[in-house]
């Protein structure tokens, strides 16, 4: 693999995972967040001690012009990136009588609309240099499993699903593949948070499984590197759903 990969909320747990995945495939890897600085610094050390370049950017992904930017600046350090993977991601736990306008408006800012941003302004670019490229969008289950105290993040990844379809029939005459890893329930990131909070949620989640197991961050990223992988010629417009059975309940 001879590519720049490019990940929004790259510092989150799944972000993570997918960095270091990428860059044990031989990419080069940028990462933004809304963290400060020295948040970053022991992922890019890790990137670095494999050999690869490393950069990280504070950045909203709900800001398209400093999405641009980023992008941007990407390509002047790292080169054009070719391995795009909007990856954001807020959820708000509040059911439809109790979420407010601003709630709901926050999270479909960066859920979606940032999603699009960062998707749009990498494919421009590539487009743009003819380049080939993969677009990777994070989307979850949620976006075709009703979830009653989570309706905006429902939304926004039902929102992701077809805007990656859109997208991928748009750009696959350039070249670019588009495609969605959807997981279930991770062991890590929004999910991993709840879960340590609340054992027995965690438990009852297992259970509801029908595997019985949770997915591990390193999972999610192994899916991610398989769609990005050169061999992977064919697929685009196409869901990975790995939620271990839970959508046919």
């Amino acid at each position: 693999m001879d590519d720049v990969a490019i990940i929004s909320g790259g510092l989150g747990d799944i972000g993570r995972a997918i960095a270091m995945e990428l860059a044990r495939r031989g990419a080069d890897i940028a990462i933004g967040d809304i963290l400060p600085s020295e948040a970053a610094t022991p992922l890019l050390a890790d990137i670095t001690a494999l050999g690869h370049r490393a950069r990280y950017d504070r950045i909203d992904v709900s800001d398209a012009v400093a999405v641009e930017a980023w992008v941007s600046g990407v390509e002047a350090s790292l080169g054009v990136p070719t391995l795009i993977i909007p990856n954001a991601a807020i959820v708000t736990e509040a059911g439809l009588r109790d979420i407010t306008p601003a709630q709901w408006r926050q999270e479909l800012n960066v859920n979606l609309d940032g999603a699009f941003h960062l998707a749009q302004a990498g494919a421009l670019r590539l487009v743009a240099r003819k380049r080939a490229g993969r677009i990777v969008f994070i989307g979850s289950w949620a976006g075709h499993a009703p979830h009653a105290y989570i309706p905006a993040y429902c939304v926004a990844k039902a929102g992701l699903r077809m805007l990656m379809k859109l997208m991928a029939l748009e750009f696959a005459r350039d070249g670019i593949l588009v495609n969605e890893v959807a997981p279930g329930y991770v062991d890590g990131g929004l999910s991993g948070r709840e879960f340590e909070r609340d054992p027995a949620f965690r438990k009852r989640s297992i259970e509801e499984v029908p595997i019985h197991r949770l997915i591990e961050t390193s999972d999610v990223a192994l899916q991610v590197a398989h769609l990005c992988d050169p061999r992977n010629q064919h697929m685009t417009g196409s869901v990975v759903l790995m939620d271990g059975g839970l959508s046919l309940r």
